[in-house]
């Protein structure tokens, strides 16, 4: 079922995850497993984790080389005179990570 790759089943690359892996479990067979499950499962009948190559087999040169030419020269923001600030909270910049702007506020014990 797996072996006839990620396209066969209606997905546009070659990648197969969990997730797709976990719905194709469910729309054949009518039984839901966890990520973790099925992470088992697949170990156990031989199936690793595997890190993709660098190039998707997509990968369409002319448009990367168009996008280099056309896209890539975009003027920065020095090209416009202007200057780009940032600006870090006084909590962050003494190291207490916890205090930063939206963290929630720690409580003493």
């Amino acid at each position: 079922m797996l072996d006839v790759g990620p396209v066969a089943w209606g997905w546009q690359d070659q990648c197969w995850t969990l997730a797709r892996i976990g719905a194709l479990v469910h729309e054949r067979f009518g039984i839901e497993y966890t990520p973790a499950g099925l992470d088992v499962l697949l170990h156990r009948i031989g199936w690793s984790v595997q890190v993709p190559a660098r190039r998707a087999a997509e990968r369409d040169e002319d448009a990367i080389a168009a996008w280099r030419e056309e896209t890539w020269p975009v003027r920065t923001v020095a090209d416009l005179g202007a200057w780009l600030c940032f600006e870090m909270s006084p909590a962050r910049a003494r190291g207490r990570p916890g205090a930063a702007p939206g963290a929630a506020a720690a409580i003493p014990r």
